[in-house]
């Protein structure tokens, strides 16, 4: 029997998932961060948004309260539709209200820079 690896989610900011990118890959595995600006509670499709960049998140595999304005981490595997819209098939999601978004995006250019140090090395 084989097993398949299920990726932890490759860390990119909402304005790193557009058409143009090199992240923008059908059932690429990613963690995204933003704040709820709707929720359709028949599709189950939440709308995050971080400036002027938005995502749909498909919620209905999670066990969430989601509410509006609320900051969510979602993990899961991006699906690009045939007109070229993006949407993130989410497995795991999570309140981050308490996250300081402007150290977190600090952190995560270091934590690049780190890894870009070590594969020069």
């Amino acid at each position: 029997m084989g097993t398949s690896a299920i990726s932890a989610g490759a860390l990119v900011t909402l304005q790193e998932l557009n058409s143009s990118s090199p992240n923008f890959k059908e059932g690429a595995s990613f963690r995204v961060t933003g704040k709820l600006r709707d929720y359709d509670l028949e599709t189950a499709v939440a709308v995050i948004v971080d400036g002027d960049a938005t995502l749909n998140v498909d919620t209905k595999h999670l066990k969430l309260n989601l509410r509006s304005g609320s900051m969510y981490q979602f993990i899961g595997e991006l699906h690009i539709e045939p007109n070229n819209e993006a949407f993130l098939k989410a497995r795991v999601g999570r309140n981050v209200d308490g996250l300081d978004i402007n150290l977190y995006r600090q952190s995560l250019q270091l934590l690049r820079k780190f890894h870009a140090e070590q594969i020069n090395s």
